[in-house]
């Protein structure tokens, strides 16, 4: 099943799409795709009345495509998580997940503008594997208890400013928390139809370029651990969003490489869960 939030900043629609990949509404459901919704059985419920034919057709068409999950708690991100990704950065493979947050209010829809901050010079891509939250996660016993707290996937651009992440200060908050720094969706995925997380392709395309080409089978920890390992530290609420790291290609990995500048158009995919595209502009 595929949900998403269709309209204006603020005015989204919570919709999910059909066989056919027609658009139903849930506003009879829910007012938003949210952890209230996720943590009340709504993906249950929705995926009862999509069934029933109870749902009323919408039609998206010009219409924006929000983030398809609203206001996370937290977004927490992993990183260093693919061993080519790590070796192009100079950084040692990790022992235990390196963990950050970002500033929840960085999520945007898709195909939002992103805003180059104002004095950057090296704003940079990342595309990776999003999991949303879906049942709270607390001190799991085992990674094998993980698989019940997931809601869904999503597609996430972990898009980071790496002067001020790497130069400015020994915390990489700062350039990771820059507005609209985390285009998320373009749908939420459940995980029954999103495939296997430890065997999906990812790409990243810079202005018709292709620099990423991973998959996460060369994830250093699969998604299971990262949700194990994270609930011994701080307690998953339904709607977390966690970033899983990104392959190599980044610009800081690749030397020559031009950063991110006004203009600029990124594109990303990933096997099952859809594609995303931003235009650059500057803040």
């Amino acid at each position: 099943m595929k949900l998403l939030r269709i309209g204006a900043p603020g005015e989204e629609i919570p919709a999910v799409l059909g066989e056919d990949g027609a658009a139903h509404g849930l506003a009879g459901l829910t007012a938003d795709i949210d952890g209230a919704f996720l943590a009340s059985g709504g993906l249950d419920r929705a995926r009862e009345a999509l069934a029933a034919g109870s749902l009323p057709l919408i039609d998206p068409a010009d219409l924006r495509i929000g983030a398809p999950v609203a206001r996370p708690g937290k977004v927490v991100c992993i990183g260093l998580n693919y061993r080519d990704h790590a070796e192009e950065t100079g950084a040692a493979v990790p022992e235990r997940p390196v963990v950050f947050m970002k500033d929840p209010s960085t999520v945007i829809g898709p195909y939002d503008q992103v805003l180059i901050p104002r004095g950057s010079v090296k704003t940079d891509w990342e595309v990776e594997l999003a999991v949303v939250i879906g049942r709270q996660a607390r001190y799991l016993a085992s990674p094998d208890e993980a698989a019940g707290h997931i809601a869904g996937y999503a597609i996430s651009n972990d898009v980071s400013e790496r002067e001020f992440q790497l130069e400015y200060s020994a915390q990489w908050d700062l350039g990771k928390s820059c507005e609209t720094f985390n285009p998320l969706g373009p749908w939420l995925v459940t995980p029954d139809e999103a495939g296997d997380p430890r065997a999906l392709g990812l790409r990243l395309v810079v202005n018709g370029e292709t620099r990423q080409s991973g998959n996460t089978k060369n994830m250093i920890f699969d998604v299971g651990y990262l949700i194990w390992y994270l609930s011994q530290y701080m307690v998953l609420n339904p709607g977390d969003v966690i970033n899983t790291g990104t392959p190599a290609g980044v610009a800081l990995g690749l030397p020559g490489t031009p950063y991110l500048r006004e203009g600029d158009t990124v594109e990303l995919s990933i096997d099952g869960l859809g594609t995303q595209s931003q235009t650059f502009r500057n803040a």
